[in-house]
This record gives C-alpha cells, structure tokens and sequence, in this order.
C-alpha cells in the first residue's frame, strides 16, 4: 500500500460530522442543556385540565372586578328610586337593587373588596404559618411550644371567635382607621390570624424532613450560619406546600368573609361585597330570586376555581408525582 492508498478514507466509512442527520451524532442527546425545572412544571400543570382552566377562570374574575369599574362607569352606589327593582337589560346586565342601584356595577366593586380581603387575609395567614412552621421544625427547643400554641388555635371554635373579635374590635378600629377602612383591618386580621394553622403544620413536617439531608448537613458544617440556612436552603426547598396553601387560603378566607358579612358582621349596608349582597338579597328571594344567584355564583366560581388551582400546583411542585 502507497503513501496515497493510506491518505484516501475507505469508502464504506463516513465521517464522524456526517454519520447521523445534523451532524452531532448521538452526542447531541449528552451535549443538550437539561431543561428548566420551571418549565417542567409548567408542563405538569398544563396537563392537569381542571387546574389550567381555574387558573384561566381566576384571572378573568380578577380582571373583572380591578378593570371592570374603569370600563363600566355606572357607580355602584348611585341611587335612582326610578329604576328600582328592574330586570336584566341592556342599561343594567344584572338588573337593579331595591334603591335603583346597578346590580352589576356592585357586583363588580363587591367582587374587588372579596378578592382584597381573601388575597392581604391569605398573606397574613401564609406568613404566620410560615414563620411557625420554620421555627418550630429547624429549632428543635422551640417545637414543642410553637405546636402546643398550633393546637390551641385549632382548638378554638373559628366561627364564635370571629363574632367575639369583631364585637371586641370593630368601634375602636372604626374609630381609628373610618369605617370601611377600620373594617376591613379588621376581618384581614381576623381571617389571618385564625387560618394559619394548617400552613404551620405542613411546613414544619417538610422542614423535618430536609433539614436531616445531606446538603444540609454539608452547609452545616462549613459554618452556615441559621438565617442563611433558612433563607437559602429551607425556604426555596418548602416552597411547594406554601404556594399550596397560598391558593386554598384564598379561598377560605373569601368563604369566611362572606358569611361574616351574610351574618350582618362584615362591611357596612353601603359598603358592597359578595357577602353583603347575598345578604341584602334574602329579603326578596321570592320576588326577586336572581339578586341571589349572581353573588352566589361568583362566590362558587371563585372557590371553585381556586381550589382547582392549588390542586394543579400541588400535584406539578411536587416532584414525587410530577410526570405522572
């Protein structure tokens, strides 16, 4: 064989660049970039129908009723004794009240005070419950007390306590922050600070559970200081059970302030929320059956929505059951 016969390739080869379409070869599978977590979740959540679509149906509503008064400029409190007690038109979609008032402008500012009260009530809750959770599973002295002070609040009946806090409570804060204002402090403060148990509970079971792996123990025993451990290692690793419980905080804290409202507790008459105008609206079910089916309605879908949420976002965070 010549020194030519030895430069020439064989035939029957193929280079390496040519070998597979595009030219990587099988290299491509081990030399493409591993996908985002973010993205994988995403791709869980889309796949679980009932959470995509009350994912969709929460934000039309929370549009509805932060944009809806900017498009709709009937004001919620006008008064027109003349048009009192009208049906559904095209001047009012949703009718009037026994005042004339249009039904649908006070859905929608009723809807804004639901939502803002289930949103600031959840926040509050979420941070408490976080807090205790944190505390009493990483600091193992503090246990005990943080979750015997957990029981004692699950203990107490919610409803009696939430009547006893807004008879205690209402005038000074009334009297302090004005009526709508002083109110509205006051049921955020009550739902919170009586719904964060179950947060609580959740978050310190995780963070028994993480703080004994091993890249805890790693962090540990370079000198990691405690708030560096919590806030970059516990916290990023219990962010699942805590958007969980974000989405269901809303909606139990929507239930419970339109039942302090429908019990007469809540906002004052001219003050609208969903609660109030199911209430407003028992004195003419049987003449006018509709006033209660609109609040209703938004109090089901909003719920409904919402629980579907926290049920797609538990089932995509948790990576035990993601791709399933």
């Amino acid at each position: 064989m010549t020194d030519k016969d030895r430069l020439v390739p064989d035939e029957g080869l193929a280079p390496a660049s040519t070998a597979l379409p595009g030219g990587a070869g099988p290299l491509e599978e081990f030399t493409k970039p591993p996908s985002s977590q973010w993205r994988e979740v995403w791709d869980q959540f889309k796949n679980h129908k009932g959470a995509l679509y009350g994912g969709i149906l929460f934000l039309v509503i929370v549009l509805w009723v932060y944009l809806g008064p900017f498009l709709w400029t009937i004001d919620a409190t006008h008064i027109d004794i003349r048009a009192r007690n009208q049906g559904p038109s095209l001047t009012h979609p949703f009718g009037t009240d026994q005042l004339g008032r249009d039904t649908f402008a006070r859905m929608m500012a009723g809807g804004k005070t639901s939502v803002s009260v289930g949103i600031t009530a959840m926040l509050l809750a979420l941070g408490l419950g976080s807090f205790v959770g944190v505390m009493a599973g990483y600091f193992r002295r503090l246990d005990g007390l943080l979750m015997r002070l957990t029981d004692l609040f699950l203990a107490l009946p919610l409803l009696p306590l939430l009547l006893v806090m807004m008879l205690l409570f209402r005038d000074p804060l009334n009297a302090a922050f004005g009526p709508e204002r002083g109110i509205f402090i006051l049921i955020v403060a009550a739902i919170g600070v009586t719904s964060w148990m179950p947060t609580a509970r959740i978050v310190r079971g995780d963070v028994l559970a993480i703080k004994e792996r091993e890249f805890i123990l790693a962090a540990r025993s370079i000198g990691t200081t405690n708030a560096k451990m919590i806030l970059r290692h516990i916290l990023p690793n219990v962010l699942s059970p805590i958007m969980v419980s974000a989405t269901l905080g809303i909606a139990t804290a929507i239930i419970t302030e339109s039942a302090l409202s429908f019990l007469g507790l809540g906002f004052p008459p001219d003050f609208p929320t969903w609660g109030r105008l199911l209430f407003d609206a028992t004195d003419y079910l049987q003449q006018y059956p509709e006033r209660v089916l609109w609040p209703g309605l938004a109090i089901s879908l909003t719920v409904l929505s919402v629980n579907y949420l926290g049920d797609g976002l538990r089932d995509a965070l948790d990576p035990r059951i993601r791709g399933r």
